[in-house]
């Protein structure tokens, strides 16, 4: 299936059910805690592979799996957790002042607030995979744009900062604060983003030290070029 294509409704609840379901582990993400999850992988410094990433989505240690029924369930669920992310990609690089983050809607006392809380738990872990990689925001001109994210997915926050997050309507406005401040905090690691090791491959054997040197010497050569090496 292709990745590109973003997840239909049916998809989207699909792998909502299985999230859920007694089949994945007791601590596996949300739908909006893996979407957090996944913005912060998405537009992070460093580049990071699937197979790094993907056993946190069953709980938090890495160790837990699934119970998947077969190996074709298997692969309808990781391929729906790719297009997933593909959204999110696409999404930043094409236009991401149009990024949606996945917040949860309640009612409190008539009113329809959005709760971030677990998506902003998501984005934490993202950025707690590659430990210290995302420390040069938080002292950068950006930084204060974090704070959001901070108050509402950190495991600690400070006593005087507990109203902020406790307060219903307050946290609605940390949600709509962060939604706002995505693109820039994306923007700040473009030009920063690591890319990912390569290895480099000779185009040429090498020489061994022993042999004739391939300056056309007659030398042995460790006796040659292999001196100035």
């Amino acid at each position: 299936m292709n990745l590109e294509q973003p997840l239909t409704e049916k998809e989207f609840d699909e792998l909502d059910n299985f999230l859920l379901g007694e089949r994945s582990p007791e601590d596996a993400m949300t739908m909006d805690h893996l979407h957090g999850y996944l913005t912060a992988i998405a537009i992070g410094p460093e580049p990071i592979m699937p197979a790094e990433w993907l056993p946190k989505v069953w709980g938090p240690e890495g160790k837990d799996a699934p119970k998947f029924k077969n190996s074709k369930e298997e692969e309808r669920i990781l391929n729906l957790i790719m297009r997933f992310m593909n959204e999110v990609l696409v999404t930043f690089e094409v236009a991401p002042k149009e990024f949606e983050p996945l917040f949860v809607e309640h009612e409190v006392n008539g009113q329809t607030l959005i709760d971030a809380e677990a998506w902003c738990w998501g984005f934490w872990e993202g950025m707690e995979l590659r430990e210290g990689s995302w420390d040069e925001i938080w002292d950068s001109e950006v930084g204060p744009l974090m704070r959001p994210i901070y108050l509402l997915g950190a495991d600690e926050i400070e006593e005087d900062e507990l109203p902020l997050v406790e307060d219903p309507v307050k946290a609605h406005k940390l949600a709509q604060d962060l939604e706002a401040n995505l693109p820039a905090i994306a923007k700040f690691w473009i030009p920063r983003r690591k890319a990912p090791v390569t290895t480099q491959v000779r185009e040429e054997p090498k020489v061994g030290r022993n042999d004739d040197c391939p300056c056309g010497s007659g030398k042995k050569y460790k006796k040659c070029h292999g001196a100035d090496a």
